[in-house]
């Protein structure tokens, strides 16, 4: 069975340290034989959650009444085995085309009152959370009780955080944390028994972090030609 990981990109900056955190993740679990997949919500039309059922229980559910890109994220949802959400921090608080996909994915949940069962009951999730300033474990604590909330299971060490200006691929402990949401969400999908969740040393580090060192300058020459911007990794530092 092959085993599909969906990464929900809730930053407009495809250089930015979410877009980097949740790549390490998803190019972990690829690395292990997950297909992958990317969502960048920016790139979506995803219009604010009506709370229908705040009216009646019974009028929130699948397919939402709102006609729009959501349309569309949901199937791939439903088709998906886990899925990883990485957001930035706007003021203590996940980005705002995040906070409309987690709102809209309520449909979801409520169909318990349909089904009697959450129809994303039992996915596997992770959770990325990158800011300058103060909030990540903030928005990391909120997603996490929601998510869980809608009967998704998050793994140990299934979260990752990193508070900073600096580029993420440079911190150690970040990058090492990052990929291993990838690692454990796949090891919780696959049902493997291990004593070891955490791997403080995976052996594809170097082709992870190339891979997204790679990808990243690309993006940011395609957003601003013309601008010299050199990406940093643990690798380059050690070589100083």
């Amino acid at each position: 069975m092959t085993i599909k990981i969906l990464g929900i990109n809730g930053s407009p900056r495809k250089y930015g340290n979410t877009y980097k955190m949740l790549k390490l993740a998803l190019y972990s679990a690829e690395y292990l034989g997950a297909k992958i997949e990317i969502i960048d919500l920016y790139e979506k039309r995803i219009e604010p959650c009506l709370g229908c059922l705040t009216d009646n229980q019974y009028a929130c559910r699948y397919p939402c009444v709102i006609k729009d890109d959501m349309q569309e994220i949901y199937k791939i949802i439903l088709e998906s085995d886990g899925l990883i959400f990485a957001t930035p921090v706007y003021w203590f608080n996940m980005s705002g085309p995040m906070k409309n996909l987690v709102d809209r994915i309520t449909v979801f949940e409520n169909m318990v009152y349909f089904d009697e069962y959450s129809w994303v009951e039992g996915k596997t999730a992770g959770i990325i959370a990158a800011g300058a300033e103060s909030g990540t474990a903030m928005v990391v604590s909120s997603l996490m009780i929601t998510l869980n909330s809608y009967g998704m299971m998050i793994p140990p060490w299934g979260f990752a955080y990193f508070t900073g200006k600096e580029d993420v691929l440079t911190d150690t402990n970040a990058v090492l944390d990052a990929i291993n949401v990838g690692r454990v969400v796949y090891m919780a999908i696959k049902g493997e028994k291990t004593s070891r969740w955490y791997d403080p040393r995976p052996s594809f580090l170097e082709e992870v972090l190339s891979r997204v060192k790679e990808e990243c300058e690309k993006n940011y020459k395609e957003l601003f030609p013309g601008r010299k911007e050199k990406i940093f990794t643990l690798l380059d530092s050690e070589k100083e």
